[in-house]
């Protein structure tokens, strides 16, 4: 199992000092949440940030629009180089013209899906992206309660991309924890991603993401 830790759990006031720790912990990506307080109730971080925190680490950055205006915030972002910029189906009528637009930027694009948007719906978008992120909370906020369905929809989403996009990832998002990880593995999700699980585990960083590497 990838483990991608979002930062979104870090203390902004050392923000340099915990991606370095979590990329010293052994994570695979750094894992940075864009909220533009309008497609979610929240506001985060801009291009200024994301640089600063992509100085600060050692891996590649996994960026999460949750955002109205994919193209806009593709634009911001895409100088910084992540490897992965994903865009929510809900907030995209062009979805097939959003992931090209990230591929031809030398970036992987990627879907996201809500706890509650069938997974049927981006059947044909998979042969044009390298990944499906399932959301398993809520979007906005950190902190939130593991959607155990999830475990359900990652199954039936790994039987569409074996018959369209074999390569395409599946990547899982909110309240995952040790607890649930194996579900998920067995589920054939690649990548988890894990914020106050990591930030606030009691026997450090190193320790909880060890435990998601399974």
């Amino acid at each position: 199992m990838l483990v991608a830790p979002s930062i979104l759990s870090a203390d902004f006031g050392n923000l340099s000092q915990d991606v370095k720790a979590i990329c010293d912990g052994g994570c695979d990506y750094v894992h940075v949440d864009v909220m533009d307080g309008h497609f979610v109730p929240n506001l985060t971080i801009g291009p200024v940030v994301v640089e600063a925190v992509k100085k600060a680490s050692t891996k590649p950055l996994d960026i999460h629009l949750m955002v109205e205006n994919n193209n806009f915030f593709i634009d911001l972002f895409a100088p910084i180089e992540p490897e992965f910029i994903s865009f929510h189906i809900e907030s995209e009528r062009h979805a097939n013209k959003v992931a090209n637009k990230i591929r031809e930027l030398n970036i992987r694009p990627a879907v996201v899906l809500n706890p509650h948007t069938q997974i049927d719906s981006i059947e044909y978008l998979l042969q044009d992206v390298d990944m499906v992120l399932l959301m398993s909370v809520n979007p906005g906020f950190g902190g939130q309660k593991f959607i155990p369905s999830v475990i359900e929809r990652a199954s039936r989403l790994k039987e569409l991309i074996e018959k369209r996009n074999p390569k395409c990832l599946i990547e899982v998002d909110g309240g995952v924890n040790k607890q649930n990880i194996e579900l998920l593995k067995n589920a054939g999700v690649d990548i988890v991603v894990a914020g106050s699980y990591v930030y606030k585990h009691p026997d450090g960083i190193k320790s909880a993401i060890d435990s998601l590497k399974v």
